[in-house]
């Protein structure tokens, strides 16, 4: 069976779940989305601000980078009346520091437009994903993926994260149009994937996407890999 030969529809999205699964075992059930319910009102403001920083960046980066942030400012309205060229060299280490410095801000001053003035994202967990999703995707900066990482990883809401693996994973197994934008593939996946498995199914696909399903010289001798893949390494 190939990619071609795949009706994507919640079960079998839910079988491939199951043979990923197979492959490198089951996302912890406490893992199962990366929301607290006892985290502080700023922690989703911190997530957000994590994630832009870690736009197009390491992962080891992304953390110097906020760990440089957090400790130069005394809280986020330090950091949203920060001037752009000293917000930008305080994050430098996470690249194209002037662009997310600006974006930093705009998303800072957005929040405490929308709050009246405090720092908290506590109003998108009453929103609808779709919703939610549009107000942070409405400031400038903020794509479908930055905003699917704070809702789902945050509050646990059922949007899907798509990064470059994800992305390549999913088009690879015909669950994505090979000619879908990034944005489209958020969109699609959204409407796929049964909302339960919107986080574990984030996670196996990078993992996939990481030890077999690589961009370059793919190793596709695994069962996921020879059911569903039709890359040009299969």
């Amino acid at each position: 069976m190939s990619s071609r030969d795949v009706e994507w529809d919640e079960a079998a999205v839910r079988e491939l779940h199951g043979e990923l699964v197979d492959l490198y075992g089951p996302v912890g059930t406490s893992d199962a989305h990366g929301a607290d319910g006892d985290a502080e009102p700023g922690e989703g403001v911190r997530q957000l601000v994590t994630t832009i920083l870690s736009q197009n960046v390491a992962d080891e980066n992304t953390e110097r980078a906020a760990e440089n942030l957090f400790s130069t400012y005394d809280g986020f309205a330090a950091v949203e009346e920060a001037p752009v060229d000293d917000l930008a060299e305080v994050i430098r280490v996470a690249g194209l520091s002037e662009t997310k410095a600006a974006r930093i801000k705009r998303a800072l001053a957005a929040v405490r437009e929308e709050t009246g003035g405090a720092y908290s994202l506590a109003f998108l967990d009453a929103m609808p994903a779709d919703e939610a999703k549009a107000w942070l995707t409405d400031v400038k900066g903020i794509g479908p993926k930055t905003a699917s990482v704070v809702l789902n990883f945050h509050f646990g809401k059922p949007t899907m994260a798509v990064d470059t693996h994800v992305e390549r994973v999913s088009k690879r197994f015909g669950l994505v149009p090979e000619s879908a934008s990034n944005a489209r593939a958020h969109d699609v996946l959204d409407a796929v994937v049964p909302d339960d498995l919107t986080y574990p199914l984030h996670v196996l696909l990078i993992e996939h996407g990481r030890t077999h399903c690589t961009a370059r010289s793919p190793d596709c001798d695994n069962p996921v890999c020879e059911r569903y893949c039709d890359c040009e390494g299969c």
